[in-house]
Order: C-alpha cells, then structure tokens, then sequence
C-alpha cells in the first residue's frame, strides 16, 4: 500500500479525510460522550440524509444538501428540546425518520437511480475529490477553532451547565453551538464511514480515550490519536482484503474498544482482589 500511496492520488485524499476525521472526532467526540448526546448525533446524521436526496434531486453536490439538513436539524433538535420538555428521544426519532423518508422520496422522484448514492450510505473514502476535501478541511478548521478558543467555557459546561448558568456563561448559545459542530463534524464523516456508520465512529475513539483518562485535554488528544490509528488501520485492511472501507473502520474501532474496556476490567477486578487479600493477611 505504501508504494500505491506514492503513485494513486486517491488513496492521497483518503489518507489526509481520514485525518480530518479523527481531528473532528477526536474533539466532538469526547464532548458528546461526556454530555450524553450521542443518540441526537445519530439523529442529526440520519436526517442528513435528506440534504444527499435533495442534492441529486435538484443538480447540486450532495454533500451540501447534507450539510444543510444537518444544521437544520441540529437547531431544530435543539430548540424543540428546549422548548418542549424531557422528550428529547421521541424528537430524535422523529427527525431521524423524517430525514431518512425524505431522502428516499428526493431520490424516487429521479429518472434515475444514482450510482454513487452507496459512499454516502455506507461511505468510500477512497473516491473524496479534491472538492470534498476542500468542504472538509474548512469544516475541520471551524470545528477546531471555536472549540480551543472557547476551550475553558467547554470545561465549565462539561462539568456542569447549572454552574456554568449561575456564572453567566450563555448555556443555550453553548448548545447550540455543540448541535451546528456535530452536524459539521457529521458532514465530514459522511465520505468516510458514511451516514449509517457515523454514529460509531464519532463514539468508539472517544470511549476509548475514556478508559484511559478523565482529563477533558487528554481524552480528546488520546481520542484523535485513537480515531487515527483506527482510519489508517482500516484503510489498509480494506485495501488488501478489497472491502468497504468504512465497515472496515468501524468494526475495527468498536473491535479495539470492547477489547480495551473488557481489559481495563479484568485490570480493575485484579486490582481489587490484591487489595481485598492484602487486608485479608
């Protein structure tokens, strides 16, 4: 694969997504994990798939109606759950279902059947142009951005948004501002893993960092080198074994996750015998 990676501009694009994507899910990632919030991440991807319909139905580059479903979702998800009480897990399905049906009727309402409609589905990292990458990098940027500039605001809403209200931080601009990054970090997750697999790959590194450290700084470095490791890793298997790459991907990241946590408590549950027998003698 190395002497391909030389030679094949393609596998160039899907090497430099795939570190985009582990920058934006090592940092969103970790947020959403903390804040319990990857169930409305899954339903801010699967609306998205709304935009990809709309996109192929109206002469315009799918990817962008993605990203228009997915804010829009993602302020609409918000607000509703703001407004409207407790019911965030009915909201979420609701738009969940709705993006998907509407993607479906876009795309029926076509002559034909779009050939490449599976890479947004099911995701093909190795066919991201030259133009995805462009709309990736400036999303990563963004993402990056407001999250390390605002990075102590993040500490306090993280540790706990009633505190950070009595202080005066502006919580609801704050969740705002989480649901329109992960529907950006959504967008750029779309062309690797695609948006039935994003759910995985925006949680597996993040709960692999955890496992490791409780430090906010050192989950999310740990969480982009994890998200790394897994893109590259899977990229490869699926280059020598000629397979989807990102089912690749992500059965390998949920793989190397479950292992880490069965690890981590067989370690604990060692631990805690010693101490037991130590008191014991």
């Amino acid at each position: 694969m190395i002497d391909a990676l030389l030679h094949y501009r393609f596998l160039q694009n899907a090497l430099f997504a795939c570190i985009l994507a582990s920058i934006v899910c090592g940092i969103i990632g970790v947020i959403i994990v903390e804040k319990k919030l990857v169930m409305m991440s899954g339903g801010i991807a699967h609306t998205s798939y709304g935009g990809v319909g709309l996109g192929y139905l109206m002469g315009f580059t799918p990817i962008i109606g993605a990203f228009i479903f997915s804010v829009c979702a993602a302020l609409g998800i918000g607000y509703i759950k703001r407004k409207g009480g407790n019911r965030s897990d009915l909201i979420i399905a609701l738009f969940w279902s709705l993006g998907m049906a509407l993607g479906i009727l876009f795309i029926a309402m076509m002559p034909g059947y779009p050939p490449d409609m599976g890479s947004y589905l099911f995701g093909s990292i190795l066919s991201v142009t030259k133009s995805d990458l462009s709309l990736m990098i400036c999303l990563t940027v963004i993402v990056t951005l407001v999250v390390f500039i605002f990075y102590q605001n993040w500490k306090a809403y993280l540790f706990d948004d009633e505190f950070a209200s009595i202080i005066g931080m502006k919580t609801a601009v704050m969740e705002y501002a989480l649901l329109v990054l992960t529907a950006m970090t959504v967008v750029v997750l779309i062309k690797v893993v695609g948006i039935i697999l994003v759910l995985a790959l925006l949680a597996a590194p993040a709960a692999a960092a955890a496992a490791l450290t409780s430090n906010l700084k050192n989950r999310i470095i740990y969480s982009i080198i994890f998200g790394t490791v897994f893109c590259f890793a899977g990229l490869w298997i699926s280059y020598e074994l000629n397979i989807a790459s990102g089912a690749a991907i992500v059965t390998l990241s949920v793989a190397c996750c479950m292992i880490l946590y069965t690890a981590k408590a067989i370690c604990e549950k060692i631990k805690k015998r010693m101490i037991t027998a130590g008191k014991l003698s």
